[in-house]
């Protein structure tokens, strides 16, 4: 596909023309082939370029060409016009906008209002002309018709923030803070984190730290987890109340670990089932000692225990090594090489401990049992000779 030439050589009209009929085809085509190589993709957007090209020398009617272009972007499954309205503008001149204008309207208006409560559209549909409204919105440099596009479908949270984000953006901060308190108001049992976390900033900046803090401790106790901690622990040293959050978060967290278990549900019942967040934290804060006391007294999860044996090595040696062993026999059990290099990589800090608690012939023993016990295992035997044990 010679481009220059087809275009120099005057036939800006049925290229335009060809690309026209032959990108409805390549993306019917891409729906039964594997283009995984994206070579198909590539060349839709060729066919896309060349057709802008064609368009600015053939000069079609202005009228008709926005009719097609609103019919393509709002018929195609691949978006390969999607923004027509800003990449077209200059060829569409004022009286081709003003058509396509007329055509999204239309349409716009048989488009139900959604409220908060109501069920989200998923339409495609409404997703694209929802896009050219906004971008027709964006040509008047008005805030407010922006606003207006995306008013029309409240029934997600994140709407009310994109809306607050445009105030903010506009300079306009105290309709922003008032779409984003409307959001949270609007869904309270499932508030998006994006909109606390605006809402919190904001409090913040206008000196309004007990809202700020009520909304981040709200985050961390409906999803309890070290980042919703880490959280709560940035917003309260803004105002050098850290000492007072901690304590309740700490006391929350313990409250809800000694909660009858009947009475714990969904994601907390999880979260909960052991004492895995307290140690989590307490690692975070550097008080491996503190972590090591929650977990013996309480359980945490395989990981953490594993990183309380790397770290406590040192000062409780006894209890690493039981860590480590306690990984070796249900990994050989698994039969694949990858769970047989983990059982090897847990022989080692083994041998280091019991050489440090001089019991050389102890790890011998040990050793010789694996051997014996798993000498069919050919290549956890080869395993064990290369890492020399």
């Amino acid at each position: 596909m010679n481009q220059p030439y087809l275009l120099d050589g005057g036939h800006a009209q049925a290229v335009m023309e060809l690309c026209e009929y032959a990108i409805p085809l390549l993306e019917t085509a891409l729906n039964a082939i594997d283009d995984s190589n994206g070579y198909a993709g590539g060349v839709l957007a060729r066919l896309q370029e060349l057709h802008l090209r064609a368009c600015k020398q053939a000069k079609p009617d202005p009228l008709k060409l926005a009719e097609r272009l609103f019919e393509f972007e709002m018929g195609t499954a691949y978006d390969t016009f999607y923004g027509a309205v800003d990449t077209y503008a200059d060829v569409l001149g004022q009286s081709g906008l003003a058509r396509y204008r007329e055509l999204a309207e239309a349409a716009w208006a048989e488009l139900p209002t959604l409220t908060p409560g109501q069920q989200p559209s998923y339409s495609s549909d409404r997703w694209r002309l929802t896009q050219i409204m906004e971008r027709l919105a964006w040509q008047s440099g008005d805030v407010e018709a922006v606003v207006a596009i995306k008013r029309r479908d409240l029934s997600r949270s994140y709407t009310y923030l994109q809306i607050a984000e445009l105030y903010q953006k506009a300079g306009q901060a105290d309709p922003a803070l008032k779409w984003a308190e409307d959001g949270l108001k609007a869904f309270p049992d499932s508030p998006d984190s994006r909109l606390q976390n605006f809402l919190v900033q904001e409090y913040q900046q206008r000196g309004r730290f007990d809202q700020a803090m009520q909304i981040v401790w709200t985050m961390f106790t409906e999803s309890p987890s070290l980042m919703t901690y880490q959280k709560l622990k940035t917003e309260a040293e803004r105002g050098n109340q850290w000492t007072k959050w901690r304590e309740q978060a700490i006391s929350h967290i313990r409250q809800q670990i000694e909660r009858p278990k009947q009475q714990k549900q969904g994601k907390l019942a999880y979260i909960y089932r052991d004492r895995s967040l307290l140690v989590e934290i307490f690692l975070w804060e550097g008080a491996i000692e503190l972590a090591w006391q929650e977990a013996k007294a309480g359980d945490c999860s395989k990981e953490l225990w594993l990183k309380l044996a790397d770290l406590c090595q040192q000062n409780h040696p006894e209890d690493s090594l039981s860590i480590y062993m306690n990984q070796i026999e249900p990994l050989i059990q698994q039969a694949n090489n990858a769970a047989y290099a983990q059982a090897v990589d847990f022989l080692k800090p083994v041998k280091k401990l019991m050489l440090q608690l001089n019991l050389r012939s102890q790890f011998e023993q040990y050793l010789e049992h694996l051997r014996s016990t798993h000498k069919a295992k050919r290549n956890l035997m080869k395993l064990l000779n290369e890492a020399k044990l």
